[in-house]
């Protein structure tokens, strides 16, 4: 396992206890945000080292699970590895529409959750990407109207948000809603629970207006709802045996692995050096990844959304390939997916090879590693 430390420990709330509006979660949303600005790199000068690309395009969400692209941009961490290679960074509001960039070659490198990433390489027949690192675990809750919902048994009967069908909450969901004995058909939702997909950018504003009763959401949508008088029921992280689960994936092109591996692994130095400052400055790294949504919305989260949100996502180098395992096979019973055949989906040759450098614990692919 990795070496990166969780920003706080995640507990599921009691359950009694009781953004900018775009931000969203992988796997759904809608059209990029484009940035075609490059960044220039904090050692781009005259003598910096050069690597086999000119230019790097790296895809992320304004989500605080995609901290490390955040802070990794903000900071510098990311650039002052690629030396005179040039980022280009690009925002996106859909893991579709940053799949849909990576395939048509106007993405490398993304980060992006287990859900888009399993599709898209199960769609390609394991052709177009690999997971090449870790990013982020947990930072995903059940939300609910206290005056409707006071224990889990409350749900029966009541309409709950998911992001999009299928996407990575969407199939927590429904499988924790199965393991309750209740029934809900996950091509429309509708059954014992009803599940109502919508769009983070409108949860806020349906929790409010009461047509839904609660959301099973990641941050900081979560937040955002108990700010608007939301408790939350569960945390995703209390169903999971070691407390950990994939939210968040680096992946790459197939093609710009093979044929910029230099550039990949300088990007890798970045990342792993991101989250290592982010676990050793959980404050500043809070403050830095606030400074980068304002720069892409024009506007900081409220403290009272960010404050509860920043401690409840574990910045870490490790993928967690055995839980993206357990969420194919979430997906697979629930009848959203057939079985998929992930081998080959993690290479994480060179993201092994730069925590060796750095004297920390390589990470494991769970057996779905790439052949050479």
């Amino acid at each position: 396992m990795s070496a990166a430390r969780p920003l706080t420990t995640l507990r599921v709330v009691a359950l009694t206890a009781a953004l900018p509006l775009l931000l969203t979660a992988c796997g759904y949303g809608s059209e990029a945000v484009k940035d075609d600005a490059p960044k220039a790199n904090v050692a781009a000068d005259g003598s910096a080292k050069k690597l086999s690309a000119s230019e790097v395009r790296i895809g992320y969400f304004p989500n605080l699970t995609h901290a490390t692209a955040l802070v990794g941009l903000q900071e510098g961490l990311i650039a002052k590895e690629l030396g005179a290679t040039t980022i280009k960074p690009q925002s996106f509001n859909a893991g579709p529409s940053e799949i849909e960039a990576l395939n048509g070659g106007s993405l490398d490198i993304g980060f992006i959750g287990p859900s888009p990433s399993i599709n898209a390489y199960v769609k390609s027949k394991g052709s177009n990407l690999r997971i090449i690192s870790g990013s982020a675990s947990g930072g995903v809750k059940l939300v609910v109207n206290p005056a409707k919902i006071k224990t889990l048994d409350d749900l029966k009967g009541k309409n709950i948000a998911t992001p999009q069908k299928g996407n990575t909450q969407d199939v927590a969901f429904l499988n924790w809603i199965a393991e309750k004995g209740w029934k809900v058909d996950p091509e429309s939702g509708k059954g014992d629970v009803s599940v109502v997909r919508t769009d983070n950018k409108v949860t806020p504003d349906a929790f409010k207006s009461g047509s839904i009763d609660g959301a099973w959401v990641p941050e900081p949508t979560a937040s955002k709802l108990v700010s608007d008088g939301g408790a939350v029921l569960l945390d995703e992280t209390a169903l999971w045996p070691d407390k950990k689960f994939v939210i968040t994936n680096v992946i790459v092109s197939q093609k710009f692995l093979k044929e910029h591996a230099d550039v990949v692994e300088a990007v890798l130095k970045g990342t792993v050096k991101t989250n290592e400052w982010i676990n050793a400055n959980p404050d500043k790294a809070k403050a830095s990844a606030n400074a980068k949504l304002a720069a892409e919305g024009g506007k900081p989260l409220d403290a009272k959304v960010i404050d509860p949100a920043w401690p409840s996502i574990l910045i870490t180098d490790d993928p967690l390939a055995a839980t993206l395992k357990t969420q194919s096979e979430w997906a697979v019973k629930a009848k959203l997916i057939e079985q998929p055949n992930l081998n080959g989906i993690y290479d994480l040759t060179l993201l092994n090879k730069v925590l060796k450098a750095a004297g920390k614990p390589e990470v494991s692919d769970a057996g779905l590693g790439a052949t050479k």
